[in-house]
């Protein structure tokens, strides 16, 4: 969090870095199933990513009071 980011500005930032981790994770998936790789590790993170992304937009929420 930079010295001049709000909360507001950092839980946005939150939600977007998370659909970009997700985004990427996706994308390694495919590329290992192409190379026919194992994927379960893989998978496993990108759940823990989902995990994390739904918590960060249910903090984007309260804290917009939606």
């Amino acid at each position: 969090m930079s010295v001049d980011e709000t909360d507001l500005e950092m839980v946005h930032r939150h939600v977007r870095e998370g659909e970009e981790h997700l985004a990427k994770q996706r994308a390694l998936i495919a590329r290992l199933k192409l190379s026919e790789l194992p994927t379960e590790e893989a998978e496993a993170l990108l759940h823990t990513f989902e995990d994390l992304q739904g918590q960060h937009k249910a903090h984007l929420a309260r804290i917009e009071g939606g």
